[in-house]
């Protein structure tokens, strides 16, 4: 009788305990802890013994990398230019955002749609695929799809067939009969993702993977997983607006700063060349509280457009609120307009809010916060075609912030013919169409800024 062992998890960070705990040591989450139940004598995965010895770094031979295109250059510059082979990303992202609508689009886009993609579901049936492709004008692809969750049963079909793409929806839905814990657990998912891995890298085939997310929108499942894998992408978004921003937390193989942007439609993703005219397109003229301002993702500059909000309390303590930018930022930029420049905010109720959908956490855009908080309280406009740039000190003055000239390169393509710039602008970027403004305090930007 083969001797069974029992221990718990927890579900949120993977923490293991002997007995059941109510709050869990590691990451302090309540009820998290669930039963796993596993043999005392494991049999040898694919992470066992390999065969291989150690060798000098310069003999070994490089890898001919071609990466896979996979239909989408904004899919692509995320991924480095590509999809490397032997690589397993993890593409994790709310309900309903899109990411089983963008990896069957992939799908039907690399090797031409050829038998060489696997496709496995473990939600979808095949014919319920059919008819979402069908939906998409995608029903004539040719990838092989496959409604299966046993690990065995998947590991056995990759060795054999070797397809040059693997994409498995979602990781959370594949189980290993060796272990007794019920899909899903933090024992089956490491189990997954590794023995996956391992295939990855032996037949040097990609394989993307779809991780659920929890309520707090962090990856389902043990942070290990974020480690096991080679790149980690993020499918952000709100299902009330209609961009979908695809971003790179982690990518050995490329820049972690890259953002894709997409659009939601009846036929699946649209990719959107151009994201600053997009976000831009019904920016309203003359508006008090609404700014122009320049963020850097990854190699690429986007303008946002920044809109403040500031109205007299009603209570006696006054609301904070912010959308797409960090509240704690929001707080301490309205602290030193409070302090050193003397606006009245004590008393005022501030909603701030990055258009579109898009989250910048990127100190760049203090100034143009900073600039919005105070037209909306002062009740005046921004003056025309007007870009914001700089970053915010404690003592209220304005600092430089990198790749200032691709920033006010972006907005001159744009057709905006004003950009309010730190000290030492006019000696970074000479733009012809674009008038410079430079300013040392914050004060300077306001009073430059307001009509």
């Amino acid at each position: 009788m083969v001797k069974q062992k029992s221990k718990f998890c927890c579900q949120q960070c993977g923490f293991e305990s002997l007995r059941w705990l109510g709050r869990c040591p590691e990451c302090g989450s309540w009820n998290s802890f669930a039963e796993e139940t596993e043999k005392a004598e494991r049999p040898k995965t694919a992470l066992g013994k390999t065969g291989l010895k150690p060798e000098a770094m310069a003999q070994v031979k490089p890898l001919a990398v071609e990466r896979l295109d996979l239909g989408f250059a904004e899919l692509n510059r995320v991924l480095g230019g590509g999809l490397v082979p032997g690589t397993i990303v993890l593409l994790a992202g709310d309900p309903g955002i899109g990411k089983s609508t963008l990896l069957l689009q992939a799908a039907a886009h690399a090797f031409g749609g050829s038998e060489q993609v696997l496709y496995i579901s473990g939600e979808e049936s095949t014919q319920q695929i059919k008819l979402r492709a069908a939906r998409m004008g995608l029903g004539h692809i040719n990838a092989r799809v496959w409604a299966e969750t046993d690990l065995d049963s998947i590991e056995q079909e990759i060795r054999a067939s070797q397809p040059g793409l693997v994409i498995v929806d979602s990781i959370q839905t594949v189980y290993s009969t060796e272990l007794s814990s019920a899909a899903g657990s933090v024992g089956q998912i490491r189990e997954s993702t590794g023995r996956l891995s391992a295939l990855a890298k032996e037949y040097h085939i990609p394989i993307i993977i779809v991780g659920h997310v929890t309520k707090d929108g962090s990856i389902a499942g043990p942070r290990v997983l974020e480690h096991m894998v080679d790149v980690v992408l993020y499918f952000e978004g709100e299902r009330h607006y209609q961009y979908r921003i695809l971003r790179a937390v982690k990518n050995r193989f490329g820049s972690t700063f890259e953002i894709g942007v997409f659009e939601m439609k009846n036929e699946g993703m649209v990719e959107i060349i151009n994201p600053s005219q997009a976000f831009l397109a019904e920016r309203p003229q003359g508006a008090p509280g609404s700014v122009v301002a320049a963020c850097i993702e990854g190699s690429r500059p986007i303008l946002v457009e920044i809109q403040a909000l500031v109205s007299q309390s009603a209570f006696g303590q006054p609301r904070r609120m912010s959308t797409g930018t960090d509240i704690n930022r929001v707080n301490l930029i309205m602290a030193v307009l409070e302090k050193r420049i003397g606006l009245n905010l004590a008393y005022q109720d501030a909603y701030v809010n990055v258009v579109g959908g898009i989250k910048v956490q990127e100190p760049a855009l203090d100034l143009a916060v900073a600039v919005a908080i105070a037209s909306s309280l002062h009740n005046k406009p921004c003056v025309d075609n007007l870009a914001v740039i700089g970053e915010i000190g404690l003592t209220g003055e304005v600092r430089g912030v990198p790749y200032l000239e691709k920033r006010i390169q972006e907005a001159a393509k744009l057709g905006l013919t004003n950009c309010i710039v730190p000290v030492g602008g006019l000696k970074a970027a000479k733009i012809k169409g674009i008038g410079l403004t430079e300013v040392k305090t914050v004060g300077e930007a306001i009073e430059a800024a307001l009509l």
